[in-house]
C-alpha cells in the first residue's frame, strides 16, 4: 500500500505512462542533510541567499597572469583560507577541490545529526564525483618538473590529484567503511554520484550514503583547454554579465568551482534514528547521447530520455514537476538541445514549468554542479520559491520557455527535477519532493 506521504501521486498516476510498482512506494530514499562550498557562499544558507537575490559570483580570474588567454573569467570560491578550515597539515596534502568536499561534507554531516560509531561506520558509504579532479596541484607540480626536475615533485602528487580522493579523504576523517566510489562522468558527475548512492541504498549494501560532487578547475592548463575548446565567455569586460543562459547573446559558460553533498538514507533508518527529514529523492534517470565528446545531440533525445527514466521511476507524470533546475550552461548549442529535450520529455507541459539556470549567477561547477543544483532545487521545493535565471536579457527563437528571468518567483512548486549533461554524451536528471 501507499504510504500516506505523497499518497495524490501513487493514486493519480497515468498506468500508461508509468505501470505501477507497489514494491517501489516502500523504498523511499531521503536527504537528510545538505553542504555547499560555492561562489556564491560558503555553507547551504549562504548560496541559497545569494541566489534568490540574484547575486553574482562571476569575476576576471585571480589566480594567475591570464592575458594570453581568450577568457579571462571564473566564478571562483570567496573568502577561502584552508588552512583556517581544514588546519595545516590537511590543507597542504589536498587538492583545493578535496578541500571543497571536506568542508561541504562538515556541513552536510552536522545538520544530519548522524552518531557515527563503531556500531554503524561500516554502514555508511561514500559517493563524491569530480569531472576533473585535483588539476590545480598538477598545474603547480608541472611547474617543478619542469623547472625543478623529477626529485622535486611532490610524493602526494598522484594521491592529490585523483579524483577519487575527495570521497577517499571523507571517509577518513569521518572514519565511515562502507561503498566508497567515485564518478567521473564530466558535469553529470555529481548528479550520477548521488544518483547511483540511491541505489546502492536501495540494494542494502549501505544504510547511509554521503554523496555529491566537487571540482576546482579554474587552473593555466584547465583555462587554456577550455579556450581551445571554444566553450567559455568571452565577455571580459563584463564579468557579472557573461553567463546568460538561453539568452540570445550567450556565447559560452563561465568556469566555477566549489562542492555539493547530501546524506542519503532509507525512510525507515531515517525515522528509526529520529532524523530530520529534508526531502525525499523520488527518481534518477542516467542515459548517453553516443553522439560526439563534446556537443549535444541537436534534437536533446538523450537528455530528453534521462528526464523520462527519472519521471517513470519517480512514478509520476510530466505535469507533476513545477520547476527544473536546467543545466543551462550558457553555450549556444547546449542550451538550444537542452530546451528541445525539455519539449520532447515533458510535452504540452514544457511550457507551463518553470526553467531556471544558477550557473547564470555562479558559473558552471563542473563536476560539483548537479549535487549543488540538486540542493537548491529542494530548496525551491521547501521554500516554494524558484532562483531566477539572471542576465537574461534578448529571447533566443530557439529558447522559449519559461527561464524565470532575473527575479526569484515564489509559486507552488510540487516536485523538483535538476539536469546534469556532460562531455561525453553522459546525461543525468534528479527529482526531489518534499519531505
Amino acid at each position: 500500500m501507499a504510504s500516506a506521504l505523497h499518497r495524490d501521486r501513487y493514486d493519480k498516476v497515468d498506468e500508461d505512462f508509468c505501470p505501477r510498482d507497489e514494491t517501489r512506494v516502500t523504498d523511499r530514499i531521503v536527504i537528510t542533510g545538505m553542504g555547499i562550498v560555492s561562489p556564491l557562499g560558503n555553507t547551504v544558507s549562504e548560496t541559497w541567499r545569494a541566489a534568490l537575490n540574484g547575486v553574482n559570483g562571476c569575476t576576471t580570474i585571480p589566480f594567475f597572469d591570464t592575458a594570453a588567454y581568450s577568457s579571462r573569467l571564473c566564478a571562483p570560491v570567496k573568502d577561502w583560507d584552508p588552512d583556517v578550515r581544514l588546519g595545516g597539515k590537511l590543507a597542504r596534502r589536498t587538492d583545493r577541490f578535496t578541500q571543497f568536499a571536506l568542508v561541504a561534507a562538515r556541513e552536510a554531516l552536522t545538520q544530519s545529526g548522524l552518531a557515527i560509531t563503531d556500531e554503524n561506520r561500516a554502514d555508511i558509504g561514500v559517493y563524491v564525483g569530480s569531472g576533473i579532479g585535483g588539476l590545480v596541484f598538477l598545474d603547480e607540480q608541472m611547474n617543478v618538473l619542469r623547472e625543478r626536475g623529477p626529485s622535486r615533485v611532490s610524493p602526494f602528487l598522484i594521491p592529490m590529484i585523483i579524483g577519487n580522493m575527495a570521497g577517499g579523504q571523507i571517509s577518513i576523517e569521518h572514519g565511515l567503511e562502507g561503498p566508497n566510489v567515485a564518478m567521473v562522468s564530466a558535469c553529470a558527475s555529481g548528479a550520477h554520484a548521488i544518483g547511483e548512492a540511491a541505489e546502492v541504498l536501495r540494494r542494502g549494501d549501505a544504510k547511509v550514503m554521503v554523496a555529491g560532487g566537487a571540482e576546482a578547475a579554474i587552473s593555466p592548463i584547465g583555462l587554456a583547454g577550455f579556450c581551445a575548446g571554444r566553450a567559455l565567455s568571452v565577455r571580459n569586460d563584463d564579468p557579472a554579465h557573461a553567463s546568460r543562459p538561453f539568452d540570445r547573446e550567450r556565447d559560452g559558460f563561465v568556469p566555477g568551482e566549489g562542492a555539493g553533498i547530501v546524506i542519503l538514507e532509507s525512510y525507515a533508518h531515517a525515522m528509526g534514528r529520529g532524523a530530520t527529514v529534508y526531502g525525499e529523492l523520488l527518481g534518477y534517470g542516467a542515459t548517453a547521447d553516443a553522439f560526439h565528446i563534446t556537443q549535444p545531440t541537436e534534437d536533446g533525445r538523450g537528455p530528453a530520455r534521462s528526464m523520462q527514466v527519472a519521471l517513470q521511476k519517480a512514478r509520476l507524470s510530466p505535469d507533476a514537476i513545477d520547476y527544473i533546475n536546467a543545466h543551462g550552461t550558457s553555450t549556444p548549442l547546449g542550451d538550444a538541445a537542452e530546451t528541445r529535450a525539455i519539449k520532447l520529455a515533458f510535452g504540452g507541459h514544457a511550457g507551463k514549468v518553470a526553467v531556471s539556470s544558477t550557473k547564470s549567477m555562479m558559473g558552471h561547477l563542473i563536476g560539483a554542479a548537479g549535487a549543488v543544483e540538486l540542493i537548491l532545487a529542494l530548496l525551491a521545493v521547501r521554500d516554494q520559491t524558484v532562483p531566477p535565471t539572471t542576465n537574461y536579457e534578448a529571447p533566443d527563437p530557439e529558447c522559449d520557455l519559461d527561464y524565470v528571468p532575473n527575479e526569484a518567483r515564489q509559486t507552488p512548486v510540487r516536485y523538483a527535477m535538476s539536469n546534469s549533461f556532460g562531455f561525453g554524451g553522459h546525461n543525468a536528471a534528479l527529482i526531489v519532493a518534499p519531505p
